[in-house]
């Protein structure tokens, strides 16, 4: 079965005008983003680069619809997340965006095949068919492991179910965030290598957040942040 058998969603561009996140502790107030302006064209795979404290999660949490930006806005295929509520922007992301962590932060007590339906029984119903559930382990490669808990996956194989779950529910938007940061050198290339194709055959828009150069060269083109700015 080749991994371009499952139907890709519709295109869907990204843009970020002006986002600013402030903290405030206390009497300190830290500027973890300041007037990012950024756009990711359907079907392109972007990675972001940075030093720790840059803003990298800031930003890939705000163009998740995780957090509210302190200026400027995201929009998703013209939907400007910053003007939904909460209630809205959560069922926008569950129905257009999958997101990966480097945490899997997978079930315990599900198994792989259980996790990854996930999305869709949180969503009311069974979106996936057993064949597209089928097709989607294929992918993954990790058929033989469906029944299996977390606890006896390796990290690869619990990071691969993770990018099942967050690719469920047919997202066009993917945004991960140093997906690799927990991985041996041989799974982090197999999951850049299945970003890729994700990006190249299903044409999925690919924002991915890393600290490693090699990780980066698999997009095709990269954004570096300094001190919450975009580095020139």
């Amino acid at each position: 079965m080749s991994h371009d058998d499952i139907s890709p969603p519709p295109p869907l561009p990204v843009e970020t005008s002006g986002l600013t996140k402030i903290y405030h502790t206390g009497r300190n107030r830290v500027t973890a983003l300041n007037g990012i302006t950024l756009h990711a064209h359907s079907g392109e795979f972007v990675t972001v680069m940075g030093a720790s404290g840059s803003g990298k999660s800031t930003l890939l949490h705000l163009i998740a619809g995780l957090t509210d930006p302190t200026n400027g806005n995201v929009k998703i295929n013209n939907v400007d997340l910053t003007k939904l509520n909460d209630a809205a922007r959560t069922r926008f992301r569950l129905k257009n965006i999958g997101v990966v962590f480097q945490a899997f932060n997978l079930i315990p007590t599900l198994t792989a095949e259980e996790n990854i339906r996930l999305p869709s029984l949180i969503d009311g119903g069974e979106k996936n068919s057993s064949a597209q559930l089928d097709e989607l382990l294929d992918l993954l490669d990790i058929r033989e492991r469906r029944h299996h808990r977390p606890d006896s996956l390796s990290g690869g194989e619990q990071q691969r179910v993770a990018i099942g779950r967050a690719l469920s529910m047919n997202p066009a938007l993917i945004l991960a965030d140093e997906p690799t940061g927990n991985l041996d050198s041989a799974n982090s290339e197999t999951l850049c290598k299945l970003l890729r194709t994700l990006c190249d055959q299903q044409r999925r828009t690919i924002v991915l957040v890393t600290h490693d150069k090699h990780v980066a060269s698999y997009g095709d083109r990269c954004v570096f942040l300094k001190d919450g700015r975009i580095a020139v």
